[in-house]
């Protein structure tokens, strides 16, 4: 077996994210892409010792569980959905076995809950962001998301099916006015170029949109903002546009870094419901990207949390105050904690907006803001990032000994490493369900519901 080999084989068995695990002349190999069930053939890419690596090359047989046909024109190009080809039941049925899979060590039967699915499968996502590039180098203009595999490379995806037609409409009206003006895209490599990315939000009962063009400052004059505004709102739309932004970012990440936002037309902000309350989104703050299973998550989240009469509550990595406002009604305080300094500036509003007054939000790094907090929890609620939560932070949460943690995971492995310096410090896990917020992708969420070991 050399490296650069070709090989084919059928997948037994698979991992989250997306892993399939196949065996070639006595080796097992990890081959991101492939399905438990698949025949495939891939390339060897890495070889060690109790470890190998290979790159799909081909499915040869489809799994019994891919049962219907994509019904998106980018399948298998765009490198967001994976999971197309299979209907709900099977795509929720995988994502519960590899959640399962994953958590072995601190799951069991009695305290698994399942999976519960999204409300929507199609049309469900209220943010996207958007890349300029082109599909191929030197090729002409394309606007959306890269290419499978492909760091440079561009696909326009104006058929997309996980977002409403008019994220579709605007996308290609943008795509087109710049391309017939020439006007040039940002190249990472040589920091040249104008155009960068394009965010659209909208919200699922109004259908209100928020447009952020983002480009560089290097020449202002030739994006027409007058002109594509009116280009714009001349649209044939389900919703409403409510707010055309412009950003600029002439950092050299290759990120969304918000220097400098105008408002070109309308508003800088949309309003969503979340069940019995309203939320204002502004352009960069964060919020879950598929509301109304977002309502689940949360209903579930406020199941676990239980009884919160006369106790105070800390909501850590708040975001812009969902759960705290959630939870406020029926608690003593609720304090947020959240880094990004917008989000939290949004979470104040929209408490206010909500009339409650027993909620308090902190812009800060966890790990640094709670040594200057007086009050002490009673409960803690995480939802950190997808990097899961920093070691230090995660020590000075142990060291408040609540007796319960609620634990929001967007990315399950993180959750397992954390998980495992839990569970080492005393606690157990008491509940623990998946809750699809990501239709046809390869993500999940986990809420689990931790409990302090009685001694």
């Amino acid at each position: 077996m050399k490296k650069g080999q070709i090989c084919e084989g059928m997948v037994e068995r698979y991992a989250f994210p997306n892993k399939g695990y196949v065996t070639a002349e006595g080796k097992e190999f990890c081959v991101k892409g492939a399905l438990k069930g698949q025949k495939i053939r891939f390339v060897a890419k890495k070889l060690r010792s109790g470890k190998a690596e290979g790159r799909l090359l081909e499915v040869l047989d489809r799994s019994p569980l891919e049962d219907v046909e994509p019904v998106c024109p980018h399948f298998g190009v765009c490198g967001g959905c994976a999971y197309q080809t299979m209907s709900y039941g099977n795509q929720l049925a995988v994502k519960e076995e590899q959640v399962r899979t994953l958590l072995a060590s601190f799951v069991t039967d009695e305290i698994w809950e399942g999976i519960k699915g999204s409300p929507v499968q199609d049309a469900y996502r209220n943010k996207m962001e958007y890349s300029f590039g082109d599909a191929y180098k030197g090729g002409s203009l394309a606007l959306g998301m890269h290419r499978k595999g492909s760091f440079h490379d561009i696909v326009t995806v104006d058929g997309c099916v996980i977002v409403d037609s008019d994220y579709n409409r605007i996308l290609r009206a943008i795509l087109d006015f710049y391309a017939e003006r020439g006007v040039p895209f940002y190249q990472k490599m040589k920091h040249e170029g104008v155009l960068r990315h394009l965010v659209i939000r909208q919200t699922a009962r109004t259908k209100e949109l928020l447009v952020n063009l983002v480009t560089t400052t290097q020449d202002l004059n030739c994006l027409c903002l007058t002109e594509l505004t009116e280009k714009l709102l001349a649209l044939p739309l389900h919703g409403r546009i409510a707010g055309i932004l412009h950003t600029h970012n002439d950092s050299l990440s290759d990120a969304v870094v918000p220097e400098r936002v105008v408002t070109v037309y309308g508003q800088d902000h949309i309003y969503e419901q979340v069940l019995s309350l309203q939320f204002k989104i502004s352009p960069f703050s964060f919020f879950q990207t598929n509301t109304l299973s977002a309502e689940v998550l949360y209903d579930t989240v406020r199941g676990y949390v239980g009884d919160t009469r006369d106790k105070v509550i800390f909501d850590l990595y708040s975001g812009t105050g969902t759960i705290a406002q959630l939870l406020a009604p029926v608690a003593k305080k609720v304090i947020g904690v959240e880094i990004v300094e917008e989000a939290v500036e949004a979470a104040r509003e929209n408490a206010a907006r909500n009339g409650l007054d027993n909620c308090e939000f902190i812009a800060g790094d966890v790990l640094k803001v709670l040594d200057g907090i007086q009050d002490k929890p009673d409960m803690i609620v995480l939802d950190p990032p997808r990097d899961g939560i920093h070691p230090k932070a995660l020590e000075k949460i142990i060291a408040y000994g609540v007796d319960q943690l609620v634990y929001i995971s967007c990315k399950p492995t993180s959750l397992a490493r954390d998980l495992g310096i839990l569970t080492a410090r005393g606690y157990h896990l008491a509940r623990c369900c998946a809750c699809d917020q990501f239709v046809s992708t390869l993500h999940v969420e986990v809420v689990a519901l931790l409990s302090r070991k009685k001694v």
